[in-house]
């Protein structure tokens, strides 16, 4: 029975690990959907409304997905991608 509480528990940790890593991905797709919207052919008003709309759900889908993901594994990312932090010599 132990092992299958075991089982489980790692199951739903990756399954955690899956849905925040996506909602990290969607939030960078919403927030690159602000480039799109001036080409869109609708009025202003409804620009300006789909604008903030898609920065308040990349807001959103950043924050949960990071607080599913951990501080661990957000700082880890952050500073891979950091493009102004000191190189190791040899690299």
């Amino acid at each position: 029975m132990e092992n299958h509480e075991k089982a489980e528990q790692k199951q739903h940790k990756r399954f955690l690990f899956k849905a925040g890593g996506i909602l990290v991905i969607l939030s960078f797709v919403f927030y690159g959907g602000l480039l799109l919207v001036p080409f869109l052919p609708v009025s202003t008003a409804t620009k300006v409304t789909i604008s903030a709309s898609l920065v308040i759900l990349g807001e959103i889908s950043i924050w949960l997905g990071g607080l599913i993901l951990g501080k661990e594994i957000i700082n880890k990312y952050k500073n891979k991608f950091n493009m102004f932090r000191k190189r190791k010599k040899g690299m």
